[in-house]
């Protein structure tokens, strides 16, 4: 028990020249990532829910705009489904179908026809094997493995002292790092491709489009923090494993 004691304040930290246990500076990384995901998840809320207020002039609902925007794509193969929740929408490459969330299928607001632009984005995408959409996709098993196994990894390492699954565990989580990072190019792409579809189409106006650039900008904003949380969660873990190996 006491060896197991030792190796856990390498993880939790220990008071010099005192006997208590000290809070992990480290946390202050994981709070300042939880702080960002936060105030992004706030905000792509209050913007969503402003314009999802403010009825588009074209009276498209956003399953209406989504057929629109694919077939002037030349997309005819992607299905448009309804799905359960709120900004739940995605597309599903696997099964090219659309999937709409009730706040957007059948609403006609400024909000639900640039949300569902957006994941529309995401098909012309797939039909254009855009790269970086490529790649994400490759990286998702990848991504899913290391996302769940490098804590468990690292903390084995952390524990019991054994640096190559400190370094295994860390090379499993940047796999997920490296996922969202290869994400944020795919979703602003969406979003370029669906604004300029938009006002290319005459779905939206110019004064609607300014505020749909605000609601696609702000969902992009919590892609960008969830890969600020990660980084610092992955920074966090490169210096825990360098205070272990100090120790030793």
């Amino acid at each position: 028990m006491y060896i197991l004691a030792s190796n856990m304040n390498a993880f939790y930290g220990r008071g010099y020249g005192s006997g208590y246990y000290m809070f992990d500076w480290t946390y202050l990384l994981v709070l300042i990532g939880l702080a960002l995901s936060l105030i992004a998840s706030a905000n792509v809320k209050n913007t969503f829910n402003h314009y999802a207020k403010i009825r588009s002039r074209s009276n498209l609902t956003g399953a209406m705009a989504a057929e629109r925007v694919l077939h002037r794509a030349g997309i005819y193969d992607v299905s448009i489904q309804k799905v359960a929740g709120n900004l739940t929408d995605h597309y599903d490459p696997r099964s090219k179908t659309l999937r709409l969330s009730d706040s957007t299928y059948g609403t006609a607001s400024i909000a639900a026809v640039c949300v569902a632009a957006h994941e529309c984005g995401h098909a012309i995408q797939d039909q254009k094997q855009y790269g970086p959409l490529v790649l994400r996709s490759t990286l998702v098993p990848l991504a899913n493995f290391g996302s769940s196994l490098s804590w468990p990894v690292f903390f084995a390492g952390l524990i019991f002292s054994i640096p190559p699954l400190l370094t295994a565990g860390i090379i499993l989580f940047s796999l997920a790092v490296l996922f969202q990072l290869v994400t944020l190019p795919v979703e602003f792409n969406a979003s370029s491709r669906a604004l300029k579809v938009l006002e290319a189409d005459g779905i939206l106006g110019t004064e609607e489009l300014a505020g749909g650039k605000k609601v696609l900008r702000a969902a992009a904003l919590t892609y960008v923090a969830a890969l600020a949380s990660s980084i610092l969660q992955l920074l966090r873990l490169i210096i825990l494993a360098g205070g272990r190996r100090d120790r030793d």
